[in-house]
């Protein structure tokens, strides 16, 4: 069965956007930018909502621009191809290769763990995954945190009264800065 992951950079006090709504803090080192190039590679898709869809909807386009560095070039090439699932209430159309949801998270997930394919169903963005994590089904919480503390904003782990137990599989440090830490849920 394929593994479902939520990863995401996050602030040392939880949070993926800061109170201000900004999130420049997040900016990869190049280290943390290849560890997030060699991660995509395992993905067979990627579920994120509306807001995280235009955040990255800059990717779908981002090979045109002659100045991209050889990295940014390599994260545009796998991320293009990968298909993407867009839960919105608000969008009528997306781009690139990216549909919208046609059912609930967990009815996506399912029917996706059900479909021939391999690779990891990747979560992205805080309110989807808290959705995902509500029903029980993310299977590992992958982060790498900033050393900055924002103070409020988007937490990175929902905020429900509901315990899940975790195991530390793996961690690993950039450059004396950011810390990667995977943990899977014990079921």
């Amino acid at each position: 069965m394929r593994n479902v992951t939520y990863s995401m950079s996050m602030s040392l006090d939880g949070y993926i956007v800061g109170p201000d709504g900004r999130f420049d803090w997040t900016a990869p080192d190049p280290d943390v930018f290849r560890f997030w190039i060699d991660d995509i590679r395992d993905v067979g898709v990627h579920l994120m909502g509306r807001r995280l869809y235009e955040t990255m909807l800059y990717w779908e386009t981002a090979d045109q621009d002659p100045t991209l560095g050889e990295a940014e070039q390599e994260w545009t090439a796998l991320w293009k191809p990968l298909p993407k699932v867009v839960f919105s209430s608000t969008l009528r159309e997306v781009q690139g290769n990216a549909r919208l949801a046609s059912g609930s998270v967990a009815e996506e997930i399912e029917r996706l763990r059900n479909e021939p394919g391999e690779g990891e169903i990747a979560i992205g963005g805080a309110t989807l995954a808290a959705e995902v994590a509500a029903a029980g089904l993310i299977d590992e919480y992958r982060t790498i945190v900033y050393p900055v503390l924002v103070g409020g904003g988007i937490p990175f782990f929902p905020r429900h009264e509901r315990r899940v137990d975790l195991e530390l599989v793996e961690t690993r440090t950039f450059n004396s800065r950011f810390v990667y830490l995977c943990h899977r849920v014990v079921r």
